[in-house]
Parts: structure tokens; sequence; C-alpha cells
């Protein structure tokens, strides 16, 4: 297994020798490796088993070294970096060919963003490269927000997990990009669709493709556990004979359910928490002795939107 530690001497021993290695930041931990880096960027894909199509964010510390890896940059990425960088928010911009095209999958543009976290904002400071890192664990499953759940996924094949504790938005950032005049939402994340309008005004928001994603984070099978996830409808009953069933809800248990087999986001009602929970709950589920894991939507608002986005790709059809 990878060792897990805070030692970032080692994570830039590591990146600078090609490696991939497990990172923290505020959305969730990301396999990480030197974006500049063609063979890196190729060992990130190989150890996630990420196809190919599906292009990877980078990340750097500062809005300063934008202009070293894109070739333009709105004056509306200026306002949302200065009310919302570092922070659970990508952009998407026409990249500079310093960007190798595999990180791209080819695309003309790039993701990157500046995570919101101390120490691996520290680790990016002193690296003269930015890293792509998408999420730590094997395509399509469950993204981690541990140490300890990229350990577990993907430890028998990294060298080491830059510790950084549990992550405090617990979903990935949200993609914007720009055409022409129109601000457009490619990836509901942890910054609200309302948070980007107040900055940019309305937005326009694309939902995930299946095929041919314009963006990280875009195809429509994804995020889900090994168990089947089945989505509720409003006052749905729920088939017993299916076998042993577990629930995941927002604030209130469900009356046909054993209560030690259900966990709830927020019953507070706390979008936020709802949020960071979403995945860890998701795990803990799914190591269960159940057969099936039921959930249902939040409210359509607020970051209810992106964790119903994640739900819904996470599900399968009865």
């Amino acid at each position: 297994m990878a060792i897990i530690g805070k030692d970032i001497d080692e994570a830039i021993r590591l990146l600078s020798d090609g490696e991939v290695i497990g990172i923290p930041t505020e959305t969730v931990y990301g396999l990480a490796g030197n974006a500049l880096n063609t063979d890196a960027a190729a060992k990130i894909f190989e150890v996630k088993n990420r196809p190919s199509f599906d292009p990877l964010i980078i990340h750097t510390n500062s809005i300063e070294r934008f202009p070293s890896y894109v070739s333009e940059i709105d004056e509306r990425v200026y306002a949302l970096a200065e009310k919302f960088m570092p922070g659970p928010l990508t952009l998407l911009l026409p990249r500079k060919n310093i960007i190798p095209d595999l990180v791209t999958s080819g695309l003309d543009n790039v993701a990157i963003r500046i995570p919101k976290h101390p120490l691996t904002l520290e680790l990016l400071c002193q690296l003269d490269y930015p890293l792509a890192a998408p999420s730590a664990n094997p395509f399509g499953y469950i993204s981690p927000t541990s140490a300890t759940h990229v350990n577990n996924q993907l430890g028998d094949k990294i060298k080491y997990i830059l510790d950084g504790g549990d992550c405090q938005v617990g979903i990935e950032s949200t993609i914007i990009g720009f055409v022409e005049n129109e601000a457009i939402v490619y990836r509901k994340g942890g910054l609200s669709i309302e948070e980007i309008e107040g900055v940019v005004g309305k937005v326009k928001v694309i939902e995930h493709s299946s095929s041919n994603p314009q963006a990280p984070g875009m195809l429509k099978s994804h995020y889900a556990p090994k168990k089947p996830l089945v989505l509720l409808e409003k006052n749905q009953a729920i088939d017993q004979s299916k076998g042993n069933i577990a629930y995941l809800g927002f604030q209130h248990y469900h009356a046909d359910i054993p209560l030690e087999n259900q966990l709830l986001l927020s019953p507070n009602g706390d979008f936020r928490e709802a949020a960071k929970h979403l995945f860890a709950y998701m795990r803990q589920l799914d190591a269960m002795a159940v057969d099936y894991i039921y959930t249902q939507l939040l409210p359509e608002k607020d970051l209810g939107r992106a964790i119903n986005d994640r739900i819904r790709r996470a599900t399968v059809k009865e």
C-alpha cells in the first residue's frame, strides 16, 4: 500500500521523477502528476483506468500563473477568481501549446483551478509546473474524500498520498467556460449556480455528455458504488423482496427500512453538510452487507443541484 504522510519534499521528489501521488483538495482527493509531462499524464489515465477522451483538470496556486498555460483570459475570469479562488471553481479556457494534448483529450480548452487546501497550495507554490489531478479513484467509482479512501482503492498502484484530512466540500468543483458573451456551466459542483450568477449574471447549464465530453466530469455514468444505487420517486414504495436494503436520505429517515441501514446527509437540511457527506456516506453504505441502496433527490436549488447530478449519474434503472 501507499505511504500516507504530510511530507511535501517527498511529494515533490516523486512528482519530479514522473510519479503520480494522491493529494488533498477542499473538494475531493486528486491523483496528481506533472501536467506538462505526457508520461505522467498517461500514468494518471493508467492508474485510474480512465478513458483518454475524458480530459483532466490542471491545478496551480495563483491566477498570476494562468497566462503560462492559457492563451486568453476573459475579464469575467478575474471577477470570478477574485470572489471564489482558491475554491471549488474550475475555469475552461483556451490552452497554450505547453499543455499536452493528452491532458485536454485533444480539445482546444484546458480546465484549470486553484484548490483551497493549505497543504496542496504549499506544494503547488514550490513547483514550477501545474498538476493534472482528477479524482483519486478507479474510473466511475465514488470519489475519495480522505487519504484512507485513496489508499483503499489505489494504494497498490501509487507510492505516496499527501494527507490533508477529510475534504471540506466533498464534491467536485463547478466548471465554467465562456463562449462569446455567454457564460456556460459544464459541470455542477461545489460552487452553486446562484453564487456564480451573482458575479457574471445568468449562465447556461450544460447537462452531462455520454460520449463526447467538452470538459472533465461530464460523462453520464459516474460516481457509482458497487452495490446498485436506486433512485426513488416521491412516495414510491420499496420492493422489500429485493433483499437487504440500505437508504441514503437527505433530512428524513425512510419508514420501511431499518434505522441501522440508513444514513442522513444533513438532518438539518444544510446543503453544504450534505455535499461534504455524500461520497463518504455512499462508501459506508456500499461496505454494508446490503443488496441495494435506495436514495432520493434533494430540492433542486443551491448545492442540491450538484448533489442531485452526482446521484443521478450513480444510480441504476430498476
